[in-house]
């Protein structure tokens, strides 16, 4: 049976917190006891994304940690996100507020069962989304951001045959853009693939002045009808920078709390999911509170740890990744 140490370092145990605590005084105070940063992805509840150091897309608050000389790195955020931290920050040591703050497109891609489909094909490129875990970038050759993946498909000779996984709707948007053949992985966000057609074309109709914005991660019948597809950070730029005053926002919610501090004066409205719960709320994102994030800081537990021999094979698809996008000067 597993120790009450064993069982809090999985997020299974909570401690009881004084309710006369003000929180975000006490996280503040911990961070610099302990010379640690707090990361916070987009799609995380508004308290968090107030008392982060960093806000944005996995990836780029990775290498924003590790460009710190902090020694403890909290991500708030899922558990892919936190072993990339660690990948790219082996040194430093990892949290994660709730140890089952899991991803549904990661979860989508079992490694062993990626190998096996990585051997089908044996002289292809294998190109994986950042969204996945540790051990299945160990198994690919390039790693790519919704932001990239468009530009690190053509970075590649016309004749070369690619792997594209876990994401199949972020892999169909990229064939389309490029041309390409792709051999996908037939993974998905659950997030991303419940929004309704239907029902956005309603709300459309109620809003016509409004531009549609959508992750890449939605469904080709969702795809078609946006006016502008992009990464998080994509559609926060894309909101700043367009005269419209209105937007209909077709990815988690979570990202809607930037929109609104960057533009105070526009109004957003969340994409409708195909039935009646709050589906475009990541639950594995929303398993992180600012109650867990205090006592991940003051505890040192959860820890996101990465086996050396995945962090050294992961790293390498990352880096070639950076250098394409530095050649291209992205």
């Amino acid at each position: 049976m597993d120790t009450l140490e064993e069982l809090n370092s999985k997020g299974f145990v909570e401690e009881k917190i004084d309710p006369t605590l003000d929180l975000f005084e006490e996280i503040e105070k911990l961070k610099k006891e302990k010379n640690a940063i707090v990361l916070a992805h987009y799609y995380q509840e508004p308290d968090i994304q107030d008392i982060a150091d960093y806000i944005g897309d996995s990836l780029g608050l990775s290498q924003e940690a590790a460009k710190t000389e902090a020694d403890v790195i909290v991500f708030a955020g899922v558990h892919f996100m936190a072993e990339t931290a660690k990948i790219l920050s082996p040194e430093k040591t990892v949290l994660l507020p709730d140890f089952k703050a899991g991803c549904s497109l990661a979860d989508s891609c079992p490694p062993h069962l990626f190998k096996k489909f990585k051997e089908k094909y044996p002289d292809h490129v294998v190109i994986t989304y950042v969204n996945c875990t540790a051990e299945l970038k160990a198994l690919s050759d390039i790693v790519c951001t919704s932001t990239n993946a468009v530009q690190i498909v053509e970075s590649l000779p016309k004749d070369t045959k690619i792997i594209f996984g876990p994401d199949k709707n972020l892999g169909a948007w990229v064939a389309k853009k490029t041309g390409r053949d792709l051999v996908l992985w037939n993974g998905a966000c659950m997030v991303h693939e419940i929004f309704s057609r239907e029902k956005i074309t309603k709300l459309k109709s109620r809003h016509p002045e409004a531009k549609f914005i959508a992750h890449p991660e939605c469904e080709e019948a969702v795809l078609e009808m946006a006016d502008y597809i992009g990464s998080t950070t994509g559609l926060l730029k894309y909101s700043i920078n367009s005269d419209a005053k209105e937007f209909i926002v077709a990815t988690e919610s979570g990202i809607i709390h930037q929109m609104e501090k960057a533009n105070p004066t526009k109004t957003f409205i969340p994409a409708p999911p195909n039935n009646n719960c709050a589906c475009n709320d990541c639950p594995y994102m929303k398993r992180n509170t600012l109650e867990k994030l205090y006592l991940c800081l003051k505890n040192g537990l959860p820890e996101v740890t990465v086996p050396m021999d995945i962090i050294e094979k992961a790293r390498k698809p990352i880096e070639r990744m950076l250098e394409i996008s530095a050649s291209l000067g992205l």
